[in-house]
């Protein structure tokens, strides 16, 4: 990390200054001003807005008002607005570059200290100053306390299990320093999900046992119907969550609209710290709606012209159909590229609880094996049309870490190799069905979990047992709703599982390589592993495979690295295991992703990577700059 080009960025910001605002307040915003409910604009922004240079970045001065719908399969999903929304303290831009967003200015020394610099003037959506006091509140009354964070501090905020020193200077003015460096603390503040490292202290104080009378505070918890104070305190305080209107942001638009809903409006923030390089206020958009429907009606509805932008639930094999009815109905369909290691992926659970597969799980040659066995070649000619890359589950050949060996490891189609080495193991013996036995004399059939989200993983996983039957494997998939899905995974009921593969397909050496090794238990191919690790030790198991351990100690390798050499050293040596390994069961990756966009909303590249990480989808192209021409 470049600690100078985000001291000269906050620099700049600084000069900037206030910015002289030529257009007229939003329409929504400038009946509420008129009305006494909201100050005028100049009282709202912070004294020095980040000014986004639009035509420098090829897009154009946008008009205000509008809003835009779009459709989600869950009430739980209203946290695509936080990660759509991509405000951050830092965050990443279409170069995957970080630059200071919300923060006005980061001085780091040494990759150790980090001095972050508030926008004076800087608001709550509720109008309320965002201080350094919102980080001491975080820091003292959240994160150290274990009502409310019971594991400790998370792996992110640790450096060879040391917290940090947490110093609030001023009102505009906080360090985080630890004794070596942390290349994770930068990277997961501009995540998807980020790491959140301050909370609006004036509304949460009420749900807090620190600050609260005790018979009032267990008032408050018998109407909720919770716990505890703690319990209280987390319902009303998720900021990631996004669906408490009460609860104040600093994201683009804000949540108006209580759960349970099947529409949920989001409307603009008065007090955005973004502008224009005409001074106009961000974001452009008054509202954005989010209608609940079925994952699988989701298609046919964007098709009807339900969704102003939407890529979630759509699939490339929409795509002729998306394309049939852009005219009909005023939208046009884009394709961008998935930025994921693997559309789909296989994970063999080495944590499952029956101990005798375990153990053939654990088996690098049954691994080997059921990879072999998948004729990749076939999927991309009948599911995506023979124009996406076959590939192992690793990154894409756009990262400067790309090597052909990660993805050609073990993944080209031959069964008689695979057959082989399922004979060498030992698995000899059949039955009549001509399934290949376990020593216990249980033929070898298994049951592959899903989300059960998507029809494109069962008519991949058609094809995959077809090919894997001929070496003697049956397997069953069976969908289940995430909740459960997930359950089966962390409890080791789950031998095996779909999911997508690497969420960052684009890595440089300097961003963290923690799906490479256990650190949470949402990780399905070791989720006992990833939650030892997530929970500091005190709950899961530390892993007791070498090979697995080797990946413990090159993560921790990769975070005292002092320079980009080493860092890169350690991401080699960790893409070489997991491509030997075969912890995860890749198919191909590359995939085009439809992007169905309301014909009259400007500003949304032509191109663009829809991944998780490190962009959050949409987030680094800065929705709050996308406009509905009128």
């Amino acid at each position: 990390m470049n600690s100078r080009v985000l001291a000269i960025f906050g620099l700049v910001a600084g000069l900037i200054g206030s910015i002289t605002v030529v257009n007229a307040e939003a329409p929504l915003i400038a009946e509420r001003v008129s009305a006494g409910d909201l100050p005028p604009e100049a009282q709202r922004l912070p004294l020095s807005p980040l000014k986004i240079d639009l035509p420098a970045l090829g897009q154009t001065i946008g008009q205000q008002g509008g809003e835009i719908e779009i459709l989600m399969a869950s009430s739980k999903d209203t946290r695509m607005l936080t990660v759509y929304g991509y405000s951050r303290l830092v965050g990443f831009n279409p170069e995957l570059e970080l630059q200071n967003d919300i923060a006005l200015a980061v001085d780091i020394e040494e990759g150790r200290r980090f001095t972050f610099h508030l926008r004076p003037g800087h608001r709550w959506s509720n109008g309320k100053p965002f201080t350094s006091e919102d980080f001491r509140y975080f820091w003292e009354d959240i994160a150290n306390n274990e009502m409310l964070s019971p594991f400790g501090l998370p792996e992110d905020l640790l450096v060879n299990g040391s917290p940090p020193r947490v110093d609030i200077i001023d009102r505009h003015t906080i360090r985080y320093e630890w004794p070596a460096p942390n290349p994770l603390f930068l990277p997961s503040l501009a995540g998807a999900r980020p790491l959140y490292i301050y909370a609006p202290a004036h509304y949460l104080k009420q749900f807090h046992g620190k600050y609260v009378d005790p018979e009032k505070l267990e008032a408050m918890v018998d109407e909720a119907g919770v716990r505890n104070w703690a319990g209280l305190h987390t319902r009303y305080g998720h900021q990631y969550k996004f669906d408490n209107p009460n609860l104040p942001t600093l994201q683009p638009w804000r949540c108006i609209t209580s759960a349970p809903s099947e529409r949920f409006i989001f409307e603009r923030n008065p007090y955005f710290h973004r502008v224009d390089s005409h001074g106009q206020q961000l974001p452009y958009l008054d509202r954005i709606i989010v209608n609940i429907a079925s994952s699988g009606l989701i298609p046919a509805k964007t098709g009807a012209g339900e969704s102003g932008l939407q890529a979630r639930y759509l699939r490339l094999d929409n795509y002729p159909f998306l394309k049939e009815g852009e005219k009909r109905n005023n939208f046009v369909v884009r394709l961008w590229k998935m930025g994921i290691g693997s559309q789909i992926a296989i994970y063999p659970n080495l944590n499952a609880n029956d101990s005798e597969w375990q153990t053939l799980l654990r088996d690098v040659r049954f691994r080997r094996a059921l990879s072999l066995g998948i004729d990749r070649t076939e999927i991309n000619d009948v599911i995506y049309f023979g124009i996406v890359n076959e590939s192992a589950n690793t990154v894409l050949p756009q990262s400067p870490l790309f090597e052909h060996g990660y993805a050609n490891a073990w993944s080209t189609y031959d069964p008689d190799k695979a057959n082989a080495l399922l004979d060498e193991i030992g698995l000899t013996a059949r039955n009549k069905e001509n399934l290949r036995l376990l020593p216990s004399g249980r033929p070898l059939k298994i049951v592959v979990h899903s989300a059960g989200e998507s029809t494109e993983q069962t008519d991949v996983m058609e094809l995959i047992h077809d090919t894997w039957l001929n070496l003697g494997l049956k397997i069953f998939t069976k969908p289940s709703q995430r909740e459960v899905f997930r359950e089966r995974l962390y409890s080791g009921e789950a031998l095996m599982s779909i999911w997508t593969g690497l969420d960052n397909g684009l890595p440089t050496s300097n961003s963290p390589p923690t799906d490479l090794a256990p650190t949470n238990q949402t990780q399905p191919q070791w989720p006992v592993w990833g939650q030892f690790f997530e929970t500091g030790g005190q709950t899961g198991q530390a892993p007791d495979l070498p090979e697995v351990k080797a990946l413990v100690a090159l993560l921790r390798q990769w975070r005292r690295a002092p320079d980009h050499a080493e860092r890169t050293e350690a991401w080699r040596e960790m893409l070489k295991i997991h491509a030997e390994q075969v912890f995860s069961i890749g198919t191909v990756n590359s995939v085009p992703q439809p992007i169905v966009i309301d014909a009259r909303l400007r500003n949304v590249p032509d191109e663009g990577i829809y991944a998780w990480a490190p962009g959050a989808y949409f987030g680094m192209y800065r929705p709050d700059t996308f406009w509905l021409e009128q």
